[in-house]
C-alpha cells in the first residue's frame, strides 16, 4: 500500500463558519486600542473617565473627612479643657472660703480674712459668692449688690447631705449666663448645715472658647486646602510619565519609530512594554496578511497565465485546462483560508481547548466516514492546549483521517499531559507503510501527495504544520514502533 498523504477530505463540522482574513480588521481593533489605553483618541466626555479627577476626589474626601473628624475630637478636648480650668478656678476660690470662715458668738458666719480677688467687692463684676444656711438670711458678696443666688443645695435641703463640690450653669441673671460651684459644710461651733457657693459669668469662658474653635477652624481649612493643593500636584506630578507615554505615541505615528524607547518609571514600564508588545504583534500580523497575499497571488499567478494562453491560442482542450487549473487555485485559497482563520482567531485572545473532548468528536466523525477500521484514544482526559476549538479540530480532523485512509485499519491516539512542561504532544499512530524518511519533509508542501491513487488536495500537512506554528507548536513524522506504520508527534502550546 502506498504511504500516507496529506488530504483534506473530511467533512467540516456543521458548526464551523465560513472564516474571512481578519488581518486588517484586527490591526485596526489594536492600533485603536493602543490609542485609546494612551490617551491619544477623543477625549471622554463622562468626568468619571478621568483617572486625575478620580484620584483628586478620592485624595480631596479623605483629606476633608480626616480633617473634619480630627477637628470635631480636638474641639471638644480644648472645650473641655478650657471648661476644667474654669471650674477648677471656681474650686480653688469655694476652698478659700470655706477656710476663711467662722461662726460668730450669733451664730451666724463671718470672714476672719478678706477673699483676694477685687472683684467680689464690686457690683455686677460677674464674680459672685453666697453663704447661704437654715433660717439665717442668705449672706451675700457685696457684687450681688441686690441680687441672691438660687442655690440647688438650699432648694433640696430634705435630701441626703453631700459635701462634694457640686458645679452647674445657671440662668437665674437674665443676659448674664453662671456657672456655680457649691459645697454644704458644717462649720466647728454649729449644728448648721451652711451651703457656700461660688459663681461666675461664664461670658469670659465662652469667649475663649469660641476663640478656641475660631483658631481651629480656620487652621484646619487652611490645612486641608494645603493638602489638597499638595495632592493635586502629587496627582500631577504622579502621572506625568503617562503624559510622556502619551507624547512617545504621537512620535511612533509621526517619526516613523516603531517601539517606545524612552526611559520611563518602574510602575509604566509594564504599560510600555505591553504597547511595544502590540504593536509588534501588530507588525507581525500586517506582515503575515502581506505574506498572505503575496504568496496567493504568487500562486494564482501561473494557473491565470496558463488559462489566460489558453483561452487566446483557442485551445481545443481548455475545458481540461480551466478544471485542471481551477482546482490548483482553490486548493491555494483553501490553504491560505485556513492560515487566515488560524491567524485571525489567535488574536483574539488565549483560547482553553480540552484535547480528548475534541479527539473523541473528531473520532466520531472519522467512524463514520471509515466504518471498518478502528481507532482508539489514550492518555490525559483534562489537558488543555492554547488553541481554538475549531482549529484543533481540524489539525486532528487531517491527521486522524489520514492515518485512517492511507493506514491498515488500526489508528491510535495519545495524549500525554506533563504538569512541568510548556507543551502538550499528542501521537497519531497508524498500521499503515509509513512515509520513508526521505520524503517527510516534502510531504509538508502544499499539494504534496505520495499516493495519487486516493481522493485529496494535498493541503491536509501542510495546513496541521501551519496552523499549529501559528499557534506556537509544532508537528513531525516519524516510525511508530508499536504499529509499525507512521508516527505523528503533534506538539501544542499549554494552555
Amino acid at each position: 500500500m502506498a504511504s500516507v498523504t496529506a488530504s483534506t477530505t473530511r467533512q467540516t463540522p456543521p458548526e464551523r463558519k465560513p472564516a474571512t482574513p481578519a488581518t486588517s480588521s484586527h490591526d485596526e481593533s489594536d492600533t485603536a486600542l493602543a490609542e485609546e489605553a494612551a490617551g491619544l483618541s477623543e477625549p471622554q466626555t463622562d468626568k468619571r473617565a478621568s483617572l486625575a479627577r478620580r484620584m483628586g476626589l478620592i485624595a480631596a474626601a479623605w483629606i476633608i473627612v480626616l480633617l473634619l473628624g480630627g477637628g470635631i475630637a480636638l474641639e471638644r478636648t480644648l472645650t473641655r479643657q478650657v471648661e476644667a480650668n474654669f471650674d477648677e478656678q471656681l474650686e480653688y476660690q469655694l476652698t478659700a472660703m470655706i477656710a476663711s470662715a467662722e461662726i460668730d458668738s450669733f451664730g451666724e458666719v463671718w470672714f476672719y480674712r478678706t477673699l483676694g480677688d477685687q472683684r467680689f467687692l464690686e457690683p455686677n463684676s460677674g464674680l459672685y459668692w453666697q453663704i447661704s444656711g437654715g433660717d439665717f438670711e442668705p449672706y451675700p458678696s457685696r457684687s450681688l449688690w441686690d441680687r441672691t443666688l438660687q442655690l440647688r443645695a438650699v432648694e433640696s435641703a430634705g435630701d441626703d447631705f453631700h459635701t462634694d463640690v457640686r458645679i452647674y450653669n445657671s440662668d437665674q441673671f437674665e443676659g448674664e449666663p453662671l456657672r456655680i460651684a457649691e459645697r454644704s459644710v458644717i462649720l466647728p461651733g454649729s449644728d448648721t448645715r451652711w451651703t457656700f457657693a461660688v459663681a461666675s459669668a461664664t461670658e469670659a469662658m465662652d469667649a475663649q472658647v469660641q476663640q478656641v474653635r475660631s483658631i481651629l477652624i480656620w487652621s484646619f481649612a487652611v490645612l486641608g486646602l494645603g493638602l489638597i493643593v499638595m495632592a493635586l500636584l502629587q496627582i500631577r506630578y504622579g502621572l506625568s510619565p503617562l503624559r510622556r507615554v502619551r507624547a512617545a505615541i504621537q512620535k511612533l505615528r509621526t517619526s516613523g519609530d516603531n517601539r517606545i524607547t524612552e526611559p520611563l518609571p518602574a510602575e509604566v514600564e509594564p504599560l510600555v512594554a505591553e504597547i511595544n508588545m502590540l504593536l509588534e504583534h501588530t507588525e507581525r500580523q500586517a506582515e503575515e496578511a502581506r505574506t498572505h497575499a503575496g504568496n496567493l497571488a504568487h500562486a494564482l499567478k501561473t494557473p491565470l497565465t496558463v488559462l489566460t494562453n489558453a483561452a487566446t491560442a483557442r485551445d481545443p482542450d481548455l475545458n481540461k485546462a480551466v478544471f485542471r487549473e481551477t482546482k490548483t487555485m482553490q486548493r491555494h485559497v483553501d490553504h491560505h483560508l485556513a492560515r487566515a482563520r488560524a491567524v485571525g482567531r489567535r488574536a483574539v485572545g488565549q483560547a482553553r481547548t480540552n484535547v480528548r473532548q475534541s479527539a473523541e468528536a473528531v473520532r466520531r466523525a472519522v467512524e463514520r466516514l471509515y466504518p471498518e477500521g478502528r481507532l482508539d484514544i489514550a492518555g490525559s482526559k483534562d489537558a488543555l492546549v492554547a488553541i481554538e476549538r475549531q482549529d484543533l479540530d481540524e489539525i486532528l480532523g487531517n491527521l486522524i483521517e489520514n492515518a485512517a485512509k492511507y493506514g491498515g485499519g488500526s489508528v491510535f491516539v495519545t495524549v500525554d499531559h506533563e504538569p512541568g512542561s510548556p507543551l502538550c504532544r499528542i501521537w497519531i499512530e497508524d498500521d499503515g507503510a509509513g512515509i520513508p524518511e526521505a520524503e517527510r519533509n516534502r510531504i509538508f508542501a502544499r499539494g504534496a501527495r505520495l499516493d495519487t491513487g486516493k481522493p485529496g488536495t494535498g493541503l491536509g500537512l501542510a495546513i496541521v504544520r501551519d496552523v499549529a506554528e501559528i499557534y506556537g507548536g509544532s508537528v513531525e513524522l516519524g516510525e511508530s514502533e508499536d504499529l509499525g506504520g507512521l508516527l505523528v508527534d503533534l506538539r501544542l502550546p499549554r494552555a
